[in-house]
């Protein structure tokens, strides 16, 4: 970043790390995955009508890389559900300078697929993200994923 200004190589960087974060979870491959965040970040996913009222209460709020790690491990080694698959699809970036970090809202589409179903929207909204340059890269400080429906299918067991 030049002085207040997103460079073409900055946004062409933030768009990989996204590409990257969308093929580790479609892949599940968490590592990969949690290595996309810096240490001291922030996840949540909240719905669109507490966002938009200032509200803090989320379906799922992590604030650490270590929190995502566990919930990581639950996914591995605990949770018990009918398989599926899921596919994220992220567009529409609008990327700004933000003190040091560069914030980016996008809007994503998740669609899920069971064995021997057709494939269906699971979930749809725009994430509002801070992402700060690292020696390893851009990386999340902070995601914070906005659902547009008022109802999730099933329950929320893969981070979207």
């Amino acid at each position: 970043m030049i002085a207040g200004r997103i460079t073409i190589e900055d946004r062409l960087a933030i768009e990989d790390l996204y590409a990257a974060y969308v093929t580790a979870l479609d892949e599940r491959r968490y590592d990969d995955w949690l290595a996309l965040f810096i240490e001291d970040c922030s996840y949540r996913l909240v719905s669109r009508e507490n966002y938009e009222r200032g509200l803090e209460l989320s379906l799922l709020a992590f604030e650490s890389r270590g929190m995502l790690q566990d919930r990581i491990f639950g996914i591995r080694e605990t949770l018990f559900h009918e398989p599926y698959y899921q596919r994220h699809l992220i567009a529409n970036f609008v990327m700004t300078p933000d003190d040091g970090a560069i914030a980016v809202q996008a809007n994503y589409v998740v669609i899920r697929t069971k064995p021997a179903q057709p494939s269906e929207v699971y979930n749809t909204g725009r994430s509002r993200d801070r992402i700060v340059s690292t020696p390893d890269g851009f990386r999340f400080a902070e995601r914070v994923c906005v659902f547009d429906s008022e109802l999730i299918l099933n329950s929320l067991i893969y981070p979207i």
